[in-house]
């Protein structure tokens, strides 16, 4: 208000200073001869013309002169503009009188420790080359008072100096710091505190005392008030509506803060009675049910603001998108109840009349109306637009996704608008890294995960999927070509063709003995039978070549060496509920298939495997998740096979089974050479517990067990493997990478003894 009132004031002030023009009313009449400026030193005559509209041969005009003040001022270039007119006898000649600003010469910092002077100077508007703002200046100093106070310096004042050259008008702006010192925490004590533990209101704190591990213990003004909120919020939660919390300061000898946190929980306050007013489509014993508050509960307003809104999705859900529902609640202070009374206007069913998809400038609106689960005449159950909302993020085409319902002029009709933001679907990338199965690694992909195949010359837009990808490195070398239609011929059948050569050269760190060649290629298709189940079926063809195998090892392993055909077909019966397929925080995804090698589809080995794979996940509290996994396999040959190739095997240990063990360590080991040359049966189980740490990145801890044994009749018998272990999920434009670090719990040869780090990239189920 204060710089309004300031400019305000010098307009007001010019205003009546170039008033003689508005006295005399023949001025108004006369033209103007001529423009000039006097007062500026820095700013030049020609650019100050340049920025006002009275011009040489116009009829002098008062309000194009009051403009034209504000237009200068406007500029900040100046302090006070004044207008002289002076009458000649053909005219008048305007004269802009003008008082500039200091022009800033120079900005400097005095008295930083800290903080560097090029990074104060990033944090501030006022720059060299600029006329002084002193309102902003004082608005910068604000600023940098506001960083010290985030690094705990509470005593920081910060002030400024100007020393203007009076000749020049030009300024060099001293802006002086005296940071003080930090103000550490030696104890934090809370008093008050009866229905909670102490530890309970810490843990609620970012404000830490001193100590080894917090070893700064800093007071941070900003970060106290938040605790402050934070422990209102945790009682106000738990039905203490009451609650008052303060803090004091206080110092020790040493002048360190004893920081005291005084509570005053008052009463724990409890759901009276539970009345439900207005509802006829459904009884009320049916609506109480989907209530969180119950008669002699804990109330909190938080939780009635829940229920309300779990009203509001029950009715949407079908179809009453246009109910309305209120909650009252009754506080009585002297018994600790609150009855809680809904008012509900049911209001009818609504029907959908059309939908309009808007935002997709490449993506066709079938790819996204195919995906949607609600259509024009449907009863508005807002379940389905919310299920398509989840669809329509699982293709991972839009950044943003939004459903508004507009009215339309027929009764009980309503339009739904599908607004989408979309996102980049094409990648190029390349790259180089280390990862613990594959050591040192190179790559080069280029994919589409919305392409179009009839859509020339950008191939975008059809929802299908393309990748070609090539991985070069120390122990493998593969070449992928892969191509998916999600929805062959317009029919909701899935078609998919894949063109690979997988080379893995002997290296015994990562589990390999030999040198494997595999070249072939998949046909997939794939059908949606429900909303939450599909099936696919997947042929391949694959040559896969043995060589190079290592001289120390039995020779029944040496046996493998050569060339087979391997010819296939598998079946797979998948059921994915979860609600978001990159980043799942609830739901689950089964996989249950079965594969056949040989018999009627040819090839020189005969076999058939099982496999299950389960993934649970559970929303445990403040975005921490915990996930479940279990996967199995068995195994078993027929006809003329005699045994399964080492290559067809299952094998555990590693990044993406038993964490903390070497690359398929886990299971039989050949009896001369000792490496692992798997099993027929397998058994693995994954517990991890996922938490957020800073936006993109998740921490995790996590437990493995599990084994692979030689003969599926061994299947579950024992000699399980186990390890615990940390780990950080990092979310990247190249896909999510996983660091973890298992330690082992069974010791024994080849196991390291101090644990292992495992790095790896991409989803896995």
């Amino acid at each position: 208000m204060k710089v309004k009132f300031s400019l305000f004031f010098l307009i007001l002030l010019s205003l009546m200073l170039s008033g003689n023009a508005q006295e005399n009313p023949q001025v108004q009449k006369k033209t103007v001869l001529d423009v000039k400026v006097v007062g500026n030193k820095n700013v030049s005559s020609a650019s100050i013309i340049a920025k006002v509209k009275i011009r040489p041969g116009q009829v002098f005009s008062q309000q194009l002169i009051d403009e034209d003040i504000k237009r200068l001022y406007a500029t900040g270039f100046f302090t006070d503009v004044a207008v002289n007119v002076e009458e000649e006898p053909e005219g008048v000649v305007v004269i802009f009188d003008v008082q500039e600003a200091p022009y800033v010469e120079e900005v400097t910092f005095e008295g930083n420790r800290v903080f560097r002077a090029e990074k104060l100077a990033k944090w501030i508007q006022t720059k060299s080359g600029q006329f002084l703002d002193k309102w902003q200046l004082k608005t910068d100093l604000e600023e940098i008072r506001r960083r010290y106070l985030e690094k705990g310096y509470a005593q920081v004042v910060v002030d400024y100096k100007l020393d203007i050259d009076e000749e020049t008008n030009r300024a060099k702006v001293r802006i002086i710091i005296n940071e003080g010192g930090r103000i550490k925490i030696s104890k934090i004590e809370i008093q008050g505190v009866r229905a909670f533990k102490k530890k309970q209101i810490l843990k609620l704190m970012k404000t830490r005392a001193r100590n080894w591990f917090f070893w700064m213990g800093v007071y941070k003004e900003e970060v106290l008030k938040e605790d402050v909120e934070k422990i209102k919020d945790f009682y106000k939660r738990n039905g203490y509506l009451d609650v008052k919390v303060d803090y004091d300061k206080q110092y020790d000898a040493r002048g360190n803060m004893i920081l005291v946190i005084k509570l005053d929980e008052g009463k724990q306050y409890h759901v009276g009675e539970v009345v439900v007013e207005g509802n006829k489509a459904f009884p009320t014993e049916e609506l109480v049910k989907v209530l969180k508050l119950k008669k002699n509960g804990v109330f909190s307003y938080y939780g009635l603001n829940e229920d309300v809104d779990s009203l509001r999705k029950f009715y949407a859900d079908r179809g009453y998108i246009k109910a309305h529902i209120e909650a009252i609640p009754s506080v009585n202070p002297e018994t600790g109840l609150v009855d809680i009374k809904y008012k509900l206007a049911e209001n009818d069913i609504h029907y959908v009349n059309k939908i309009d998809i808007k935002g997709n400038v490449k993506t066709k609106d079938v790819v996204i109306r195919r995906e949607l689960r609600i259509h024009p005449g449907d009863k508005f159950e807002w379940y389905k637009v919310d299920r398509s909302r989840q669809r329509l993020d699982n293709l991972g085409y839009f950044e943003e996704i939004n459903f508004d319902v507009q009215p339309t002029e027929e009764k009980n009709k309503e339009d739904l608008v599908v607004r989408v933001k979309e996102a980049k679907t094409g990648e190029f990338s390349f790259g180089a890294g280390y990862s613990s199965v594959d050591e040192f690694i190179g790559f080069v992909e280029l994919s589409q995960r919305n392409f179009d195949l009839t859509n020339p010359p950008t191939f975008t837009g059809g929802g299908q999927r393309i990748s070609l990808r090539a991985e070069m490195g120390t122990t493998r070398n593969d070449y992928e070509l892969s191509f998916t239609e999600p929805w062959l011929f317009g029919y909701p059948y899935l078609f998919g063709l894949d063109l690979y050569q997988h080379t893995r050269e002997r290296e015994r760190d990562v589990g390999y003995a030999w040198d494997e060649k595999r070249r072939g290629f998949s046909l997939r298709f794939g059908k949606e039978i429900s909303e939450y189940n599909s099936v696919y079926l997947r042929t391949r063809f694959d040559k896969v070549e043995i060589s190079d195998v290592a001289d120390d090892v039995s020779s029944e392993l040496k046996a493998e060496e050569g060339e087979k055909n391997l010819h296939g077909i598998r079946l797979n019966f998948i059921r994915d509920t979860r609600d978001n397929v990159f980043n799942p925080t609830k739901g689950y995804y089964m996989n249950l298939g079965i594969e056949n090698l040989g018999g009627f589809m040819g090839g020189d080995v005969d076999l058939i495997r099982y496999t299950d794979n389960f993934s649970f996940y559970y929303p445990v509290w403040n975005n921490w998740v915990l996930n479940l996994r279990l996967q199995s396999g068995i195994i078993d040959i027929y006809d003329d096979t005699d045994r399964v190739p080492v290559y067809e095997r299952f094998f555990a240990g590693g990044a993406y089974t038993i964490r903390g063990y070497d690359e398929r360590s886990v299971g039989p080991k050949d009896s001369v050479s000792k490496d692992p040359i798997g099993g027929e049966a397998m058994l693995v189980g994954n517990v991890e517990l996922t938490f957020p740490v800073y936006e993109n990145i998740r921490g995790a801890f996590f437990y493995d067990v599990g084994n692979v044994w030689e003969d599926k009749s061994d299947f579950g018998s024992g000699g399980f493997k186990s390890s615990i272990g940390i780990g950080f999920r990092l979310k990247t434009p190249l896909g999510p990478v996983k660091l973890d670090y298992g330690y082992p719990l069974n010791k024994g040869e080849g196991v390291p003894s101090s644990g292992k780090i495992h790095f790896s990239m991409g989803h896995r189920f």
